[in-house]
């Protein structure tokens, strides 16, 4: 599509959204003077919303985003869902390409070993199940999306914290509901407080929920790291002002 060396103002971006560099990404754009459409799954109850107008819900597949950046005249589509959103990403890429827009994904970097941390990388939610000793008392932050797989260890005692609380949780486990960003100083002595053991986290990535990492080398305690979904290739950018700049050079040269 040949985008041409027209003026950026109302050109038509739809974010996959839910992070929080995609309502900062929202927010820059619509003071640029895009129109900017931002979709969030609804898997939160109390979202925070960004500038713009806001969708709610899903698409319903590859081909119910494709009719929908076709029928809104989308000119551009930035993926800055969740590192750990592989279907979203990968039908975005697929329904781009059917569509004809341009798309590009804003994913934080992820998270590396701190010095001198136990650490251990797994490739799936089982995986880390299967890596917890028998007896650990766990600082599970994987969302309450992922929790299914920790239900049946009877044999570990489990201190999960997220955004919400699904229902239906076990009645031994301790839950915390709780949004970043977190400090150090706290996570050190929520860790402390509860006996922790071992700390479970997916590889989100992002300043807002790294304390944990530090205060868990701290105290030499284990953390068992769940590997990032492979994605479909797409021209990707790390950080909120790279994204502005690589929309504004697509739109003015194309």
């Amino acid at each position: 599509m040949n985008w041409g060396n027209r003026d950026t103002t109302g050109r038509r971006i739809l974010i996959l959204g839910g992070t929080t560099e995609a309502r900062e990404l929202a927010g820059l754009l619509v003071k640029a003077g895009y129109a900017v459409t931002t979709s969030l799954a609804g898997r939160t109850d109390t979202p925070r919303f960004p500038e713009g107008v806001v969708r709610m819900g899903g698409f319903g597949g590859r081909e119910g985003l494709a009719e929908y950046l076709k029928s809104n005249r989308i000119e551009m589509v930035v993926d800055a869902t969740h590192p750990f959103a592989a279907q979203i990403s990968a039908n975005a890429v697929a329904a781009a390409a059917d569509a004809k827009v341009r798309l590009i994904r804003l994913e934080r970097p992820a998270w590396k070993k701190p010095e001198g941390a136990i650490w251990l990388e797994v490739g799936s939610t089982l995986d880390a199940v299967h890596a917890l000793p028998r007896g650990a008392r766990v600082l599970l932050t994987v969302g309450r999306q992922d929790l299914g797989q920790f239900l049946a260890q009877t044999n570990v005692e489990f201190v999960a914290r997220m955004i919400e609380v699904p229902a239906g949780l076990p009645t031994d486990w301790t839950v915390i509901a709780a949004r970043g960003p977190f400090t150090l100083e706290g996570e050190t002595e929520l860790m402390e407080e509860h006996g922790i053991t071992h700390l479970v986290t997916k590889n989100s990535g992002g300043a807002q929920v790294a304390a944990k990492l530090a205060a868990a080398t701290q105290l030499s305690i284990p953390i068992i790291v769940i590997r990032r979904p492979r994605l479909p290739r797409a021209e990707t950018v790390d950080s909120v002002a790279w994204a502005q700049e690589a929309i504004a050079r697509i739109f003015r040269t194309g």
